[in-house]
């Protein structure tokens, strides 16, 4: 026994060749490498290994809580690039599928003598507030979409992955039902058989795993290194129609576009029309109409002023009064 866990320990470490397949093709084998690589991986990794392999008696195959929390330890302290690479590295022959559905050490974290049925082992993880949150939040990244481009909410495959890894450690623990290298199927440890009048939402609960078009483009898609979120970073702008804006006469070429519009020039042109004063021939009269919009005598820089616009002297009451004398004589 004692030779038999030292050659698993061996195994997983990734010490040594794989004889089946080269180290070129077989990703799964270059994962556990590159966590060798890494002092926090390597330790954590080694943690989980000898914790899942000792057993404890000869009908006790190993601690199973002892298991999950050093699974847990290492899915949530080593960085994604690493656990990620060995948890979903694609594969191409039957060696290295293997290699990769036995990463989480399946006969002690997954496997037992039975399957119970999915509901209840659903009933068990939901009196847990931590693996209740995880198998949530796999239901919420992972629930199949056809509405979008990767049957993804949002097009989003790293949350998926990550709720998926979550749930690894709890008695939802989910892993690869065999080791057939292109056909991916995942799904807890468990069942539907018994289920009674409730084998319809048992079967639902499972297919969320078994047949579940989100996580299986997810795995297939991070395996072949086109894991490309596909959701925008900020939301999509919809674009409104401007409204429309009546044109103004343009500014002269010598002018700045920032000169503002004085309502004292608006306010002289309205008194003009208002009084049924009648514009003589000077200048800045005729452009009483252009000043409404411009403010600016064309062909000149300066603006006018508040109360310049011309207005016509009323005639004094020494010239009012000869004008009729005048006009009494001539009668």
């Amino acid at each position: 026994m004692i030779l038999a866990n030292a050659f698993c320990l061996f195994f997983f470490l990734g010490t040594g060749a794989d004889p089946a397949v080269s180290t070129k093709s077989n990703h799964c084998l270059d994962a556990a490498k590159a966590c060798n690589l890494n002092d926090n991986c390597k330790k954590l990794r080694s943690s989980y290994i000898s914790i899942c392999n000792r057993e404890i008696s000869p009908t006790e195959r190993c601690n199973r809580r002892k298991c999950h929390k050093a699974l847990r330890q290492f899915f949530d302290r080593v960085p994604s690039e690493y656990t990620y690479r060995m948890l979903f590295c694609s594969c191409q022959d039957q060696a290295c599928a293997e290699r990769r559905r036995q990463t989480i050490l399946p006969s002690c974290s997954y496997e037992d003598k039975e399957k119970p049925n999915c509901l209840d082992l659903r009933s068990l993880c939901r009196t847990d507030h931590l693996c209740r949150s995880r198998l949530a939040d796999f239901h919420a990244n992972c629930r199949a979409s056809y509405q979008t481009l990767t049957s993804c909410p949002t097009d989003n495959y790293q949350a998926c992955l990550g709720s998926y890894a979550g749930m690894i450690g709890f008695d939802v623990t989910p892993n690869y039902v065999d080791s057939n290298p292109t056909g991916i199927v995942v799904s807890p440890w468990c069942s539907c058989r018994g289920s009674g009048n409730m084998e319809e939402e048992c079967e639902k609960f499972l297919k969320d795993f078994t047949e579940n078009p989100c996580l299986r483009n997810a795995i297939q898609a991070f395996g072949n290194g086109t894991d490309v979120n596909l959701s925008p970073k900020n939301p999509p702008f919809q674009a409104t129609q401007a409204p429309r804006v009546e044109k103004t006469p343009s500014l002269p070429d010598d002018l700045s576009d920032s000169t503002s519009l004085g309502t004292s020039v608006i306010t002289t042109c309205t008194s003009v029309q208002e009084q049924g004063l009648k514009a003589n021939n000077s200048k800045e009269l005729s452009m009483c109409f252009t000043e409404l919009t411009t403010n600016i005598i064309p062909g000149s820089k300066r603006v006018i002023k508040p109360n310049s616009g011309p207005r016509r002297a009323r005639p004094s009451a020494a010239l009012t009064a000869a004008s009729f004398l005048m006009l009494k004589l001539a009668l």
